[in-house]
């Protein structure tokens, strides 16, 4: 029902639009004048700029294939499916309100219980540099996830992300942020956060999330960047599935949005117990320090996290989990990524004909100490992933990716007594 409703919504623009365009004379408003721009999606706008209406998107479509530990029998297994097929729908109302909705045609983010948004917010500017953010958005940890999808550099954000989930993942709850800006190099975010999930007492999890960013150089192809990260929740009285499984960078061996492996997929089990009863944990707390440099067409990035989940019954291990990732990426052509303040950001081709060209590798490094998971159950469970790429920027809006991927895991195996694996990864998208 939601999606006829957008389908629908987002046909009666396109017509009023085309109908504008075909029999419109003179376009006459009862306050400012209009501002209509096409380039990125359809925007409308008055010019005191007190108020605005965008509509744009995003289609991911992924290719992939792999064998090895990522498959259950080793043999190879391929996936072909739309990683995120957003609509997205945001402006400004009296200049100081924001809205932003976007929905997943995909079913990647979201459920059919909550609604497949990625984020419904509204936002208050009035009090800047300050805003005051409320809805369903993703709560503020890390720098790849400030990113927007459409321009981290690999396809599948760092591995380290997978220890984390629910640190930087909305789950289909509600939340409250307040960020800003302290001067050109310092922002901050403090947000609380219910997630669609209960306790005994039908009382939701709460969530705190805290992000701080010193960048003293901030421009594009001038960078120096600086973060630290907190996130707890509390998970007392509250049946959970308390496993920590990673894909490894490889999507397509369990998706939605299209064809997976089904069955045959594999993701790594770090730690954790699945359907853990009320009672079985405790504080679940992670911490996240990030680093970036960028000099003209290079930049260099990287994160380490760590994660606590503290058992609250004899059945179950307490669980200490961490890892990182470091990456590097060249543009081969010279264009510099852009950045703001807290992120990175798009990168923009200067040659309309041959587009821009860039090159990355990426190590990502996961382990987890849980007793009870592994082949030995002393020993840590450990995963390790390296990414190699390109990407090419045609023009604004259309970006063709591919990359390989080779994995190892240590303390684990798939059924057939694989411990690594390897894959090829692509992505065409369009945005608007």
């Amino acid at each position: 029902m939601i999606r006829k409703h957008f389908a629908g919504f987002a046909a009666s623009v396109l017509a009023l639009a085309v109908s504008a365009q075909a029999f419109a004379g003179s376009v006459t408003t009862d306050g400012a004048d209009i501002v209509v721009k096409t380039k990125g999606g359809l925007e409308v706008a008055t010019t005191d700029k007190q108020f605005s209406f965008k509509i744009g998107g995003r289609l991911q479509a992924d290719y992939s294939t792999f064998d090895g530990f990522y498959t259950q029998n080793g043999d190879n297994a391929d996936a072909a499916y739309f990683r995120r097929a957003f609509l997205e729908i945001g402006g400004v109302a009296f200049q100081d309100w924001k809205y932003q909705f976007n929905y997943d045609f995909a079913h990647n983010a979201g459920s059919s219980e909550d609604g497949y948004f990625d984020e419904a917010s509204i936002q208050y500017s009035g009090f800047n540099p300050v805003n005051i953010k409320m809805g369903r958005f993703d709560p503020d940890f890390g720098l790849e996830k400030a990113t927007s999808s459409k321009w981290v550099t690999a396809q599948e954000r760092n591995a380290a992300y997978d220890l984390v989930d629910w640190a930087n993942g909305h789950q289909n709850g509600l939340g409250i942020q307040v960020n800003g800006t302290a001067g050109e190099s310092l922002y901050g975010s403090l947000g609380l956060h219910a997630k669609d999930q209960n306790d005994v007492d039908g009382e939701s999890v709460k969530q705190v999330n805290a992000r701080a960013v010193f960048a003293p150089m901030h421009e594009a192809g001038n960078v120096l960047h600086f973060g630290v990260n907190f996130a707890q929740r509390n998970l007392d009285d509250t049946a959970v599935d308390g496993r920590i499984r990673s894909r490894l960078g490889m999507r397509g061996v369990s998706t939605a949005g299209g064809n997976d492996a089904g069955t045959n997929g594999t993701r790594l089990l770090l730690g954790g117990a699945n359907n853990a009863p009320a009672g079985s944990y405790g504080d679940d707390t992670a911490f996240g320090l990030e680093a970036a440099w960028a000099m003209g067409p290079l930049s260099v990035q990287g994160e380490y996290i760590t994660r606590e989940m503290d058992s609250d019954s004899a059945a179950y291990e307490d669980v200490d989990a961490k890892g990182y990732y470091a990456q590097v990426a060249y543009t081969l052509t010279g264009e510099a990524r852009g950045y703001k303040l807290g992120r990175f950001d798009q990168l923009k081709p200067e040659n309309k004909q041959i587009g821009a060209w860039e090159v990355f590798y990426r190590y990502d490094h996961i382990e987890a100490e849980d007793d009870s998971v592994g082949l030995v159950a002393t020993n840590d469970v450990e995963g390790k992933v390296h990414n190699l790429g390109v990407n090419w920027y045609a023009n604004e809006n259309v970006k063709l990716s591919g990359y390989y991927v080779k994995a190892k895991a240590d303390n684990a195996e798939n059924a057939n007594g694989d411990d690594d694996g390897d894959g090829l990864v692509f992505r065409a998208q369009y945005v608007f």
